[in-house]
């Protein structure tokens, strides 16, 4: 496609900043980014003055741009649930946007906002500090101030209430609303025609909840303003990049991807999800949309296969679940006799795996890799959410679909993404990750802290280089290297922050150079012609 793309992404996880590039180098995309130091580190907020001059530098050599809003506003999605900017310092950047659509119209701008989620569990790193003591009381409050403006009655809202001090729970809901007006803010843009598209995603979220009633707000603005052929609302976070990637891409092939959804079971796309505030197949839909993608009529018809190893009734924490996951109502056989088919026939097929959040489904990639095709998929992915995993695996057949004019670099580009998130998702979140974390238990007399590892930072990465290497170059020399010429170089893993959750394994492909053609002298020539 030969098309440069600025991107302000939400945090600097690798599957949030990497992966994006890796997609763009298949399709011909060049990603750019800031440089590391000026983006957030964790809690830690990004220079957001920097940010918006680079983006002005940046701007004139450019096709269009992927902006965060919580980045370009409030320094990342994590700080954004932090800091204690006003909301008119916070909205100032966004002048900037309409300055670079007055003096470049053609560059597209495509923003995405986080609704600010109510965390599952109690992290104080994540979120306000006092999260860590009051997380759960908080998540009770969500819950029935949301259950309040639905008009049900909610008995005990004073004793919960009471639980929180006063001036706790005034910081904790008013950066709610400072981040809702951002975000109402940015709904203007898209009316005014500033943005192309908005994109305005729930995080870990629920069905009821403040972040519930942010939706709804959302929801109402933008059926008031006529917005919803630019605007999106639906559950995702990490891999929106990689989503509005993908938009970009189906806008500039001139037609929206066709792809033919799969699962495992007929029961799969009701089932519900951990993370998110509706059923498999409504995020399915929701997110094909966001991505620029349409349901295809028939698999022939389609430009890829989105296969979705699901649960057959509901996601699991704990592998193997045989109560709501792996269940008779569920054939991995069958399913994979389907993906397998499908390659055969040509067609590409990129797999999302959210049979479990937060990594693979072990059964599942052991029953994927005895098929010896692994290598023949157009994308993979398993991280984290549901939504994470398919934002992120329908990007990839986007990308695919419309790969780089150049074959052996778009192929080369395929792989790099697969292998990585294979290694990521499978070996290391599925595999490595709890084999870790048992060994610092056995070692230290305990489970590492979820949220930071502290002093056991240095052994939990000692570990992780110790099993992860391995099994990297083995699932390369195995289901790879026999049908691809090219040289892995992985590079050493490490922990993105101090947590074992979120790992970076850097690793390269190089094509291998053709065997030189034999010297033939004239000579020996001559010697040989009839």
């Amino acid at each position: 496609m030969n098309k440069t793309v600025l991107l302000l992404p939400c945090d600097t996880r690798p599957p949030t900043l990497d992966h994006v590039a890796q997609l763009g180098r298949i399709c011909g995309v060049r990603v750019l980014t800031p440089p590391l130091s000026l983006l957030n580190h964790l809690n830690e907020p990004g220079d957001v003055a920097a940010l918006c001059a680079w983006l002005l530098t940046q701007a004139p050599k450019a096709d269009a741009a992927v902006l965060s809003l919580e980045t370009l506003c409030l320094g990342g999605m994590i700080p954004a649930r932090r800091v204690s900017v006003p909301l008119a310092e916070a909205l100032r950047p966004l002048d900037l946007l309409r300055d670079l659509k007055r003096r470049w119209p053609k560059l597209r701008l495509l923003a995405s906002g986080v609704i600010v989620r109510v965390a599952h569990g109690n992290d104080p790193y994540e979120e306000k500090p006092y999260y860590g003591q009051y997380g759960d009381q908080l998540r009770a409050i969500s819950e029935r101030l949301d259950l309040l403006d639905l008009g049900q009655a909610v008995p005990d809202w004073e004793v919960v209430q009471a639980g929180v001090p006063a001036e706790i729970l005034d910081d904790w809901l008013g950066t709610r609303e400072r981040n809702h007006a951002l975000h109402l803010e940015a709904a203007e843009l898209l009316r005014e025609g500033v943005l192309d598209a908005l994109t305005l995603t729930l995080d870990d979220t629920t069905p009821v909840g403040l972040a519930a009633r942010d939706r709804r707000g959302l929801e109402a603005r933008l059926d008031s303003l006529g917005l919803w052929d630019r605007a999106e609302v639906y559950p995702g976070a990490d891999e929106v990049a990689c989503t509005l990637l993908a938009r970009l891409v189906c806008g500039w092939a001139g037609r929206a991807a066709r792809v033919w959804v799969r699962y495992p079971g007929s029961l799969s796309a009701q089932a519900s999800l951990l993370f998110e505030d509706r059923c498999l197949g409504e995020l399915v839909a929701t997110q094909l949309r966001a991505a620029g993608c349409v349901p295809a009529e028939s698999v022939q018809d389609a430009d890829f296969v989105l296969a979705v190893n699901a649960p057959a009734r509901a996601q699991a924490q704990l592998q193997p679940d045989f109560r709501t996951v792996d269940t008779p109502e569920r054939h991995l056989p069958a399913f994979l006799d389907a993906i397998e088919r499908d390659l055969e026939a040509g067609r590409q097929v990129v797999v999302a795996d959210v049979a479990y959040p937060n990594g693979a489904e072990r059964r599942f990639c052991d029953l994927l890799l005895q098929r010896g095709v692994v290598h023949r998929l157009s994308g993979y992915s398993a991280w984290n959410t549901a939504g994470n995993t398919l934002g992120t695996a329908t990007a990839a057949g986007v990308c695919a679909w419309q790969q780089t004019d150049d074959p052996a670099r778009a192929e080369l580009a395929r792989l790099e993404a697969l292998l990585s998130r294979l290694i990521d998702d499978d070996l290391y979140q599925a595999r490595v990750r709890p084999a870790v974390a048992a060994q610092l238990s056995a070692e230290f007399g305990g489970p590492p802290g979820p949220y930071d590892l502290g002093e056991l930072r240095p052994r939990a990465e000692a570990l992780l280089r110790q099993h992860l290497p391995p099994l990297a170059r083995q699932l390369w020399q195995t289901h790879f290297a026999p049908h691809i010429a090219a040289t892995l170089h992985l590079g050493e893993p490490s922990l993105a922050w101090p947590r074992l959750f979120t790992g970076v394994f850097p690793l390269r492909l190089e094509a291998n150079q053709a065997e030189p053609a034999p010297d033939v002298s004239s000579d020996s020539a001559a010697q040989t012609r009839p």
